[in-house]
């Protein structure tokens, strides 16, 4: 059913689209892309795996600790990988960021080991149906803390000082700082603010999947990469919409060509994206004058 397809679609797509907006964050601020995101994503999902699991937290306390832990993570990353790089040539915080990826997958495999984990049942699941459309309490969950987060963000970025900041860096780092802003501060909190958002995505996939383990990010983190692009990378708004666009288009593919392509999909998008219109959906050219 066509109806049905969509909306397992939106489910997954709302959390590509949380993940997305870690890399068109730093992207929009930095003109990088942070490789390394999907595996902040994966070290979420196993912070708010663990803290559920032994220390028996109730789901909401989890999730806000998960986030933070991750977010701190971020910022760490950020410091120590990225920054003394900042104004290096594009291409080595980009072998940076790979490097970053491998040292915590393999950290990932020595502190958890390398097998999957089940996530801890948080919530009894129950399935409720209209008009032939079926939907699990899972999926109402992720869809309801996807939308809040996504609103919550747009405010953050748009109504408060330390977003108007991050709007002025993304336009000019050194007009930034000329200005008075501590861009060294926002752009930690960009970073601290994307880690967070993909640790949330974590969580909802760990409970969605049932399943954790150290590689999960590799995936997770193209697909997300893949929204970014889509919508258009460095745009907030254009990470959301093609989050949820890849992830409709993902599962319609699945559902009536083969389950077997579901991945391909995604790099099929993204090749005739950077083919038809490189800049993305909502994405805009830029001019450099000289």
């Amino acid at each position: 059913m066509l109806s049905q397809q969509i909306i397992n679609g939106i489910t997954i797509g709302a959390i590509y689209a949380l993940i997305a907006l870690g890399y068109t964050m730093v992207y929009g601020i930095m003109k990088i892309v942070n490789f390394a995101h999907g595996d902040i994503f994966m070290m979420g999902t196993f912070f708010g795996l663990y803290i559920i699991k032994y220390f028996n937290a109730p789901f909401f306390v989890a999730f806000i600790l998960a986030a933070l832990f991750t977010a701190l993570l971020g910022m760490v990353v950020e410091r120590l990988a990225y920054r003394p790089l900042r104004f290096t040539d594009r291409i080595v915080p980009l072998i940076s960021a790979m490097g970053v990826s491998i040292f915590l997958v393999n950290l990932a495999q020595l502190v958890w080991g390398t097998e999957t984990h089940p996530f801890p049942k948080v919530f009894p699941i129950k399935t409720y149906t209209f008009n032939g459309i079926t939907i699990s309490s899972i999926q109402i969950l992720i869809l309801v803390l996807s939308v809040i987060l996504m609103i919550g963000l747009h405010l953050f970025v748009t109504k408060t000082r330390i977003g108007t900041a991050m709007r002025a860096t993304s336009m000019s780092i050194t007009n930034a700082k000329l200005m008075g802003i501590n861009t060294n501060f926002i752009i930690a909190i960009t970073f601290a603010v994307g880690s967070a958002l993909a640790a949330a995505a974590g969580i909802l996939v760990g409970i969605y999947y049932d399943a954790v383990y150290p590689t999960m990010g590799y995936s997770a983190g193209l697909k997300a990469f893949t929204a970014a692009v889509l919508g258009g990378i460095g745009n907030i708004p254009g990470a959301m919409a093609g989050g949820l666009l890849l992830g409709i288009t993902e599962n319609l593919g699945a559902a009536y060509i083969s389950s077997q392509y579901r991945d391909a999909i995604a790099f099929i998008i993204l090749i005739v994206v950077l083919m038809v219109k490189p800049t993305g959906i909502f994405g805009k050219k830029e001019i450099n004058k000289v």
